[in-house]
């Protein structure tokens, strides 16, 4: 299976790609989803949701101090 970098997958095989998303190569081609819940339920207007790579993950802090993290209430994945 090819993916989008043209780089080619075995039949079967599973990997997680430079965005965080879980791949899986079959018959039928390449399937991905993504390894991490997003956050929905939180202060917009206070607060700024912030992705990172390396943890695959995001992070909600305050839009004026990046230090401060802010509270959320949901998450869908």
């Amino acid at each position: 299976c090819p993916d989008l970098n043209g780089e080619l997958h075995e039949f079967g095989s599973h990997w997680r790609n430079a965005d965080c998303y879980d791949c899986f190569c079959s018959g039928n081609g390449i399937n991905c989803c993504s390894s991490f819940p997003t956050p929905v339920g939180y202060d917009e207007e206070k607060c700024v949701k912030i992705f990172s790579k390396e943890t695959c993950a995001y992070k909600v802090v305050e839009k004026d101090d990046h230090s401060k993290e802010c509270r959320v209430h949901e998450w869908v994945g």
